[in-house]
C-alpha cells in the first residue's frame, strides 16, 4: 500500500508541475499592456518603415503568446506578429467566433484601452478569449498586444 501511495504522490506532483508549466507559457494582461506601450513608443520614435517589419519578425516583439499587431483606422493590417500573411488585408468586417466585429472595436479605440474578443491562440491552435491593449498612435494607427485569458 505504501508503494501505491508513493506512486500516487509522484503522479500528482507530475500533474501539478505540468499545469504550472502551462500557466507560465501564458503571458499576463500586464505584460500585454507593457508590450503595447513599448510598441507604440517604438512606432512613434522609429516610424512605420522600421517598426512594422520589426513587429512582424523581431524577437523582442514576440514573447510566448504575445505579439504586436497594427491596423490603420480603415481596418487594414499593417503589421501582425502572429501571421504576417494578414499584412495588407482589410479586416474591418472580420468577426470572431462569437460574431464580434473585433477589428472594428480595435480601431475604434480613441486613445488607449482594452478590447475583448475570441481569437485563435498560436500556441494551442484553439479559439480562446483574448483581451488586447490598444493604443492609438499619430491618429492613424491602432497598435495592440493581447493576452489570452482563462
Amino acid at each position: 500500500m505504501t508503494r501505491l501511495i508513493r506512486l500516487f504522490s509522484i503522479v500528482i506532483a507530475a500533474v501539478a508541475v505540468s499545469f504550472a508549466a502551462q500557466a507560465q507559457e501564458r503571458a499576463s494582461l500586464e505584460e500585454a499592456q507593457a508590450m503595447a506601450e513599448r510598441a507604440a513608443a517604438f512606432l512613434e520614435a522609429e516610424g512605420p518603415e522600421v517598426a512594422f517589419p520589426a513587429f512582424n519578425e523581431g524577437e523582442e516583439w514576440h514573447d510566448r503568446d504575445l505579439y504586436v499587431f497594427v491596423f490603420d483606422l480603415d481596418g487594414t493590417a499593417l503589421a501582425h506578429g502572429a501571421n504576417e500573411s494578414l499584412v495588407g488585408t482589410n479586416m474591418m468586417d472580420a468577426t470572431d467566433a462569437n460574431g464580434t466585429h473585433f477589428i472594428a472595436d480595435i480601431v475604434a479605440v480613441e486613445d488607449e484601452g482594452w478590447v475583448d474578443y475570441v481569437f485563435a491562440n498560436p500556441q494551442s491552435g484553439e479559439n480562446e478569449p483574448k483581451r488586447s491593449y490598444v493604443i492609438r498612435v499619430d491618429d492613424q494607427y491602432a497598435v495592440g498586444v493581447g493576452a489570452y485569458v482563462q
